[in-house]
């Protein structure tokens, strides 16, 4: 068989595999989840599965991780130079073009280390700029950045929760002016 049969076969399998997964967590914990689910899911033998992931946890490390990647992919192909709404827009873009995979793993009953991670990519994309054009105290930029972070992350899992009922730059807009001005600020 040829090499390219095998690794479309390989490809088909691996994706298989991971929207049963998707698709079963919005039903349940990702610990509640066997194996078997998943390949029955799939209609893929569990010696096929064991062949790519090592468990259920291992396959959703490996969803996670290539979302990450490709979001990483995404926004470095753009210049934001002291552009901070273009920035965030950028990012909500991304998740709306995954927003079902992204809702699922932002979502409260799903526990996964995706928010984690996605906190440590924007911390790296959005807040290193964004401290550097605004002279913030590296003492105070630690927390103002969790906090900044975190609740821009909560904000994005409402809008994917909500079916993105605004644009991704009006999204961008109002999480930038909440940034620069604050609560009080926001008109």
């Amino acid at each position: 068989m040829s090499t390219s049969k095998l690794d479309r076969r390989k490809k088909y399998t691996r994706m298989v595999l991971k929207d049963s997964l998707i698709h079963l967590l919005k039903e349940k914990q990702i610990s509640s989840i066997t194996v078997k689910e998943i390949c029955g899911k799939a209609d893929i033998n569990r010696s096929t599965f064991y062949t790519h992931y090592h468990d259920q946890f291992d396959l959703l490390d490996k969803i996670e991780e290539e979302l990450i990647e490709d979001m990483k992919g995404y926004l470095s192909q753009y210049t934001y130079e002291d552009d901070d709404i273009q920035m965030i827009e950028r990012l909500l873009e991304y998740f709306a073009s995954k927003a079902e995979i992204c809702k699922t793993l932002l979502s409260e009953k799903v526990d996964t280390t995706f928010q984690k991670k996605v906190m440590v990519v924007a911390q790296h994309f959005f807040m290193n700029n964004w401290q550097a054009n605004n002279h913030i105290d590296e003492e105070l930029s630690e927390y103002l950045s969790i906090f900044v972070i975190s609740g821009s992350i909560y904000v994005t899992k409402s809008w994917l929760n909500n079916g993105m009922d605004k644009s991704p730059r009006e999204m961008a807009e109002m999480i930038n002016s909440i940034i620069k001005n604050g609560l009080l600020g926001v008109q």
